[in-house]
């Protein structure tokens, strides 16, 4: 009996311990199973297997049948390459020249000229279709590069160019003449920062405003705000949405240092509103309308595109019963629900993706557009969230500011494009815009279902991207010809067709024209070739035979 008395005890200590750890396991499990099964769900994993992931380059032997495509196939692809090539050549001199000039010398262009396909083709293209990163002319719905080549613009500016860049150009020489007299004076505000403020709150539906640099600045600064008014530590982000390059927002590839108070869940989905109806240390959800086009899918580029697997599956009503939900939740938990509207922002409605959805954020970041065309970042919020010190501590402050935050020439802009923003007249062009995008979107994918060409559009309004209907390694080929046709793509090529507002029905029919063109040329060179019984499924496997054979040596 006297040795049992502390084995009971030791057992009575286990089970208790055990006890207490139990809820703890369950919440480890639930936030586990909340993750989205892929690799954007699991930034740790993602960056273990970027390391693992070995470099490899084909040869021009290589290059066109990397797929097994016959002889025949391949002479074809590479008849078509090479044309292409002295296209290039003949039509970009001076903007390519340029270009290889200052690549070693401007560390952003020599990423994304070699981040254009994936990068086992890379060398290859870089060598024979190198593009031109320079324009120096905007006009309407077209941009002129160093050559007097004139592109219909489908960049959009990373998201800044809504309206048009007419419109912006007059937005910025009319701000430009407002802030002469007080010139770049920083510190003190220019008084027209009272009007902006005004309409922001009104558009908003919020109390307060803060002013930044950048739209990651101004992500940060309601995180941090978010973290300091609930005193918790965590914020939680959807699999596959950008908030901008800061370490918090990009956990997995792209970032040396894994943050520790982030949580990537899956969007749309149950399993994470159970966690954050059941944790307690969410400060705050962070909502990037844009990923209602490719829920829990990372931002598409021709980069990436190995095989045909890239899909658009918006759906409005979906996606509205989803923030609904969102809402409930955090309204229930006193979490602060965050719509960074850096991208989307009066893009989809002059009120922003609160109005086009219905659903009320309890702050909402902005970017991009707002200063027409100039750099800004706002951060709009109830007026208990927007609060950086506690009046009973007065040492317990949560600080932000920034050496250009409200520059005058920024807010004189931003004057400009929130004056036209409010006019009845200018607001007309929301009327029907899903209708006329969506049609629009219809009308091409109708004629390219037509025409036997294996690739699609999906949008969010204006905002497209390309998918593919048959496997294939090289739906990356693409963009060069469109480039061809005369439509200007941004760096990351299909992946984001970025429209103005003021594409009339003529210009958006040149564009559908020639995109037809580029997809038929490519169709005719065997691009999209392939064996029969082939699936993305095979195309995967075979890149990870590759990838094996370089590992292993052979």
């Amino acid at each position: 009996m006297e040795t049992s008395l502390p084995i009971l005890s030791l057992s009575a200590a286990a089970l208790a311990g055990a006890a207490a750890a139990f809820p703890k396991i369950q919440a480890r499990i639930a936030l586990s199973r909340a993750k989205h099964r892929s690799l954007t769900g699991h930034s740790k994993m993602s960056k273990m297997v970027a390391r693992m992931v070995p470099h490899y380059e084909f040869d021009i032997d290589q290059f066109f049948c990397s797929d097994g495509a016959p002889k025949d196939i391949a002479m074809q692809r590479q008849d078509g390459f090479f044309r292409l090539a002295g296209l290039y050549q003949d039509r970009y001199p001076k903007g390519r020249a340029l270009t290889a000039e200052v690549t070693e010398r401007i560390s952003d262009l020599r990423f994304t000229e070699s981040y254009r396909v994936p990068f086992q083709y890379s060398r290859l293209v870089r060598e024979h279709l190198g593009t031109s990163a320079f324009v120096e002319a905007s006009r309407g719905v077209t941009v002129t590069d160093l050559d007097g080549n004139v592109s219909y613009d489908l960049t959009g500016s990373y998201g800044v160019n809504i309206f048009g860049n007419d419109f912006y150009k007059e937005c910025i020489a009319e701000g430009e003449k407002r802030a002469h007299a007080l010139g770049p004076v920083l510190g003190p505000y220019h008084p027209i920062i009272a009007d902006n403020v005004k309409r922001l709150c009104e558009i908003s539906g919020l109390d307060e405003v803060s002013f930044h640099m950048s739209g990651t600045e101004a992500v940060m600064q309601a995180v941090r705000l978010a973290r300091y008014h609930t005193k918790r530590t965590h914020l939680v982000r959807f699999a596959g949405a950008y908030h901008g390059w800061w370490g918090e927002v990009q956990p997995g590839v792209g970032n040396p240092v894994s943050p520790h108070e982030t949580y990537t869940l899956a969007d749309m989905s149950e399993k994470t509103l159970h966690v954050l109806r059941t944790r307690k240390d969410v400060a705050c959800v962070l909502v990037n309308p844009l990923q209602a086009l490719h829920p829990n899918g990372n931002a598409p580029g021709d980069s990436a595109l190995v095989d045909s697997s890239r899909s658009s599956r918006y759906d409005r009503a979906a996606y509205t019963e989803w923030l609904k939900k969102l809402r409930e939740v955090c309204t229930e938990r006193g979490i602060v629900l965050i719509f960074d509207e850096v991208f989307v922002g009066f893009r989809l409605a002059a009120g922003g993706a609160q109005e086009y959805f219905g659903v009320k954020a309890d702050m909402a970041t902005y970017g991009k557009s707002l200063a027409g065309g100039l750099p800004v970042g706002v951060v709009c919020g109830r007026k208990d969230l927007m609060r950086r010190f506690r009046d009973d501590r007065p040492a317990d402050i949560c600080f932000a500011r920034g050496t250009f935050n409200s520059h005058p020439y920024v807010m004189t802009a931003m004057d400009e494009f929130l004056s036209r923003l409010a006019s009845p007249n200018f607001r007309s062009i929301y009327n029907g815009l899903d209708e006329t995008w969506n049609g629009r979107a219809k009308a091409l994918n109708d004629r390219l279902m037509a025409a036997g060409l294996p690739v699609r559009v999906g949008n969010i309004s204006s905002i497209w991207t390309v998918y593919y209907t048959e496997p294939s390694r090289y739906n990356w080929m693409l963009q060069y010809y469109l480039r061809a046709e005369g439509l200007a793509l941004s760096w990351v090529g299909t992946g984001r067709l970025i429209f103005t507002l003021n594409y009339t029905d003529a210009d958006f029919a040149e564009v559908a024209d020639r995109f037809v063109a580029a997809s038929d040329n490519m169709k005719r060179d065997g691009w999209w070739w392939h064996k029969e019984g082939l699936t993305n499924k095979n195309i995967k496997r075979q890149i990870l035979k590759e990838m094996l054979a370089v590992r292993l040596g052979r």
